[in-house]
């Protein structure tokens, strides 16, 4: 059998919970029991008491930070501190230990805020809802004027961000990172960026000089588009487009810009979009998506579900009779096929390359209902099946929405089931790495990681089993294995 992994986090010590794991002193701390609403200018003001901080690094899915001193001896006090009494970070009581590490990781050069870096990187985590340009600026320039701003899909949403000053950039990473452009989503994760000016060549959804406003500018043509709010979800409008700017509105009281001590506004305004005469539609404009690229014997209705299902609700699936190869995938709403394009388009499966991009058409009508090469129907209604996983604000906010990598995050399953024997029988790619999360005694299911040896493989592996039925013997219902892509690149 198998050595069963702990979860992926920093083991426990101090901080007030007896019985922890000591870890030999660090100027590097590990903070738990964060609230969701916390953002690094909480953990600032909390904990400069104890002395200079130099970085901090927010893990805000797992309520988590990582918080480097600048000497051992102040991250000694906060533990120390953190042991003996209640420290309270953002109201609510937070619990210390040393970090196993000695010194948090930058994704630059620089060491600290004083560097003269006025150039933020944001990776947008969980983007349910597209990230633009105007949704960029209307979070950012608050904090202080934006010049430039590019986005790119390399690794996942992000975006580089170039501020006027090196202090207007210190006072955005403080305020936002953590923080979430949309309630429970689009969550930002900011770091300083390695350039140190931005290089933009035209004006549109992904890059803007604010410099610069004659420089070209794309027509994406008619159709929806939205204001950037910090709400529950986007607000959408006609093609008058914005109109005249909104007038200022108070934040919501658990916004995460309301940050006392700092010199941030209460109020946020919504600036009118830098755009040309045609309004901006959003990369999506109809919510079916055109699939081409699919194998003909190993791709159907059900596997194109398993794999789409991550970015939205699948309402339908059709091969087309006409265009062998090619189907028409009906989703919840045209963001839903904006993040399919985003993450879907292009990666290979079953050795063919997916070409994803928005159909002309704005539903799948079931005609020409066809027999698929293995055996299956060429259309399938997937509106009332309980695997969707969008179906609700509350459900929707626990999808993090990530692209395809090498780990699979898989739950739900039964202990002891889940093995390479399981893809044999299903002549899909074994994993190489696996690690199992802790459960609660009283559990009935396990959830973990599983490593592939590439990404081509896990993708695979995922399109063929999420949603598999596993059978227990004596078991009255069957257990649905659940998998979708991990944030992690490796174990």
């Amino acid at each position: 059998a198998a050595e069963r992994f702990g979860a992926l986090r920093e083991r426990k010590g101090g901080g007030g919970r007896g019985g922890d794991h000591q870890i030999s002193p660090s100027p590097v701390v590990h903070v738990r029991g964060l609230c969701e609403a916390v953002v690094e200018a909480d953990l600032v003001e909390a904990l400069d008491k104890f002395g200079a901080i130099c970085y901090v690094m927010m893990m805000p899915f797992k309520r988590q930070a990582l918080v480097e001193f600048s000497e051992a001896q102040s991250a000694d006090r906060c533990v120390s501190c953190g042991a003996k009494e209640p420290v309270y970070i953002a109201g609510q009581q937070a619990y210390f230990n040393y970090s196993t590490s000695k010194r948090i990781t930058r994704p630059t050069n620089a060491d600290n805020p004083d560097s003269g870096n006025k150039v933020l990187l944001l990776s947008i985590q969980n983007p349910l809802y597209p990230i633009t340009t105007d949704v960029l600026y209307t979070v950012c320039n608050p904090m202080g004027s934006v010049l430039r701003i590019v986005i790119f899909k390399r690794n996942g949403i992000q975006a580089m961000v170039e501020f006027e000053s090196v202090q207007c950039a210190q006072k955005a990473k403080s305020a936002l990172n953590g923080a979430d452009i949309y309630a429970g989503c689009c969550t930002l994760k900011i770091e300083y960026a390695r350039p140190t000016r931005l290089n933009v060549i035209r004006n549109d959804a992904e890059s803007w000089d604010y410099t610069k406003p004659y420089l070209e500018r794309r027509d994406r043509g008619k159709g929806r588009k939205r204001q950037a709010i910090l709400g529950e979800h986007p607000s959408s409008y006609n093609d008058k487009g914005y109109g005249q700017p909104c007038p200022l509105l108070p934040l919501p009281g658990n916004s995460r810009y309301k940050l006392g001590s700092l010199d941030v506004p209460d109020m946020v305004s919504y600036p009118p979009p830098q755009s040309s005469s045609s309004s901006y539609s959003s990369q999506a404009s109809s919510s079916v998506a055109m699939v081409s690229g699919l194998h003909p014997s190993k791709m159907n209705c059900t596997r194109i579900f398993n794999l789409f299902c991550l970015y939205g609700n699948i309402e339908k699936v059709k091969f087309m009779k006409s265009v062998p190869g090619t189907s028409l995938v009906e989703m919840g709403d045209e963001y839903a096929v904006d993040r399919a394009i985003t993450h879907l388009n292009s990666i290979r499966v079953f050795a063919k390359r997916l070409n994803v991009c928005v159909s002309k058409q704005h539903s799948v009508i079931p005609s020409q209902v066809f027999e698929l090469e293995d055996g299956s129907s060429s259309y399938k209604d997937f509106s009332m099946t309980r695997n969707n996983r969008f179906s609700s604000a509350g459900q929707a906010s626990k999808n993090i929405i990530q692209p395809p990598s090498a780990v699979l995050h898989f739950y739900n399953v039964p202990p002891c089931v889940f093995s390479l024997q399981l893809c044999e029988e299903h002549d899909v790619p074994g994993f190489v790495k696996f690690k199992v999360f802790d459960a609660k005694p009283s559990s009935k299911t396990i959830s973990g990681l599983l490593e592939f040896d590439s990404k081509t493989q896990a993708v695979e592996v995922l399109t063929v089993l999420n949603h598999y039925q596993i059978r227990i013997p004596n078991g009255s219902n069957p257990y649905t294995l659940k998998l979708c892509f991990s944030t992690s690149s490796h174990l």
